[in-house]
């Protein structure tokens, strides 16, 4: 962690938030799940070249960004013609935690702080995760955006999210790879918010601007008493 990095000061946080891809686990699955897998199984299904059917999904996907389509796998697979769904448990081998993750998250248990996984990954798409990784057994709860009707870069989400899973936001810390993600847990009051720069194992670094960045969440374990 940089050292200008304000370091989460533990005896002020009762709630640990947390994003699931590019922050637990590795987002280099999800990349390659849309870049490859689906632009060839549109390709096969439409008879056209992976580079044409990657084009146009792409022109989609710009189309969405941000918004919970965007997201929703029942909405690609209505649109594409495809199981999305299926397709993702097909390539789920790919599926693998970042470094440090589960070490993490044991120590954030024993520190006694609540653990509470905040996704806009579409509900199916967590369970198949889960299948593979065994993730919704290191916390204490999970909150998909499309349960509250609304992606977690939507004010709507945190107003929504506090009453299904109550937590003071001076008191929690939230870590996430989206800085549109970010800037609308900080405007939700949250008091530690830190991005994740490597959320892609295999991929460059990402830039965080204004808010505190941390290569891995392995990097705000409290210490052990």
């Amino acid at each position: 962690m940089p050292s200008s990095v304000e370091k989460p000061d533990w005896a002020l946080i009762d709630t640990v938030l947390l994003d699931l891809d590019g922050t637990l686990l590795d987002l280099a699955f999800d990349n390659h799940f849309w870049r490859d897998v689906v632009p060839a199984a549109y390709a096969a299904s439409r008879s056209l070249s992976v580079e044409t059917a990657r084009e146009q999904l792409t022109r989609l996907a710009r189309a969405r960004e941000g918004t919970l389509d965007w997201y929703c796998i029942e909405r690609w697979s209505q649109e594409l013609g495809l199981d999305v769904g299926a397709l993702k448990r097909e390539a789920g081998g790919r599926i693998a935690w970042l470094p440090g993750a589960r070490k993490f998250l044991r120590s954030v248990r024993a520190a006694g702080k609540r653990i509470v996984l905040l996704t806009n990954a579409h509900p199916r798409t967590l369970q198949i995760k889960h299948e593979r990784t065994g993730v919704r057994e290191f916390v204490d709860a999970a909150v998909c955006s499309h349960e509250l009707g609304a992606p977690k870069e939507d004010p709507a989400f945190w107003d929504a999210g506090r009453t299904v899973e109550p937590f003071e936001p001076v008191r929690s810390l939230f870590v996430d790879d989206s800085p549109a993600v970010l800037a609308a847990a900080r405007a939700a009051g949250i008091r530690w918010v830190y991005g994740v720069t490597r959320p892609d194992s295999g991929g460059e670094a990402r830039d965080h601007g204004r808010f505190a960045a941390v290569d891995s969440v392995s990097q705000l374990e409290p210490e052990a008493p």
